[in-house]
């Protein structure tokens, strides 16, 4: 398929004021100091407080986006929530997002996207097919997760690696930017490696809720052996669909799912590591505002330039891989 000529005109992200250092997680288990660092190779994630709740946390994001951008929020033509976990059942996320940046009345579209980790770039997807359809101009892609409410620490092989943060795009239709290829697939034999029950139809207070059901449980060993059977035919493919060789990419923007995974992926994949975007150590795993937070990172940094050629990638719950080759 021919590329989508859209641009990514802004990019902004928030992380909440508080900090949790690794010592802390150590005291807190009994641990010696520096273990959960060396472990898990992560040294300080941020958690959010009770007033920084997820809309709220989106729509800063957003605000910055829109900043970079040049865009004013009445501009929009439509807005995409991507959170892995939303703020609550009904209404959607979006909704809530866009009451906070002032647009309760302007009947913009607000509606959520779910595909876990991976929701950051089935929204951008989705964004791309509006605009190539005539539908939008002008799109709010955002993201913001707040993993620790729902962190077992009596597993803290899971709970030590995740944080709490928001991200967000403005997409717009024509300038010097495209989509030049998306692939997605799931392998659901996996579906048991990353669950949280509770929340739904099946567990939820109405029905009664058994003890941990209310708490992500993850078999971290399992999701990465499956993810990492099937990523090198996966990138393959989606390298081929683009068009584009290893060699001609600017800047790999992953899934901040682990240390451990960042560095398979970056070793087993062949992807040049001096391009990678790897800030896991100071943010953790932030479920699907991982990507687009290290996308805000890549920018600001100066490592992700006008015209440069972008590979965002990550796998989910699910089990799911995902991918999208963007000329930024």
């Amino acid at each position: 398929m021919p590329p989508i000529k859209l641009t990514i005109t802004g990019t902004g992200s928030y992380l909440p004021e508080t900090v949790l250092h690794s010592t802390e997680v150590d005291d807190r288990m009994g641990w010696a100091r520096g273990d959960c660092e060396a472990r898990f190779g992560i040294a300080a994630r941020h958690v959010a407080s009770a007033d920084e709740t997820t809309s709220f946390m989106a729509a800063e994001a957003a605000r910055r986006a829109m900043d970079m951008a040049g865009c004013a929020a009445g501009e929009l033509d439509l807005i995409l929530g991507a959170c892995g976990v939303m703020e609550q059942p009904i209404p959607s996320t979006a909704t809530l997002v866009q009451e906070r940046l002032g647009l309760g009345r302007s009947g913009i579209p607000a509606f959520d996207v779910n595909a876990t980790c991976l929701s950051f770039l089935q929204a951008l997807d989705l964004a791309a097919m509006h605009i190539q359809c005539g539908r939008a101009r002008r799109v709010l892609v955002f993201s913001s997760d707040i993993a620790s409410v729902g962190l077992d620490w009596n597993h803290p092989e899971a709970a030590a690696i995740f944080g709490d943060g928001a991200a967000a795009v403005v997409v717009e239709a024509g300038g010097k930017g495209a989509v030049l290829a998306h692939d997605f697939q799931t392998f659901a034999h996996g579906h048991d490696a990353c669950v949280l029950a509770a929340g739904g139809t099946r567990v939820n207070p109405a029905r009664g809720i058994a003890p941990g059901e209310d708490r992500f449980h993850m078999d971290g060993g399992k999701a990465f052996k499956l993810a990492s059977r099937h990523l090198p035919r996966f990138l393959q493919r989606l390298l081929k669909k683009a068009g584009v060789g290893l060699g001609s990419i600017g800047c790999v923007i992953p899934h901040q799912a682990s240390a451990q995974a960042l560095q398979h992926a970056t070793r087993n994949l062949w992807l040049p590591s001096e391009r990678v975007i790897d800030i896991f150590a100071r943010t953790g795993n932030q479920i699907a505002a991982s990507i687009p937070t290290a996308l805000d990172h890549a920018v600001r940094s100066g490592r992700l330039l006008r015209g440069d050629t972008a590979l965002l990638m990550g796998t989910s719950a699910g089990i799911s891989l995902g991918g999208m080759m963007v000329r930024f």
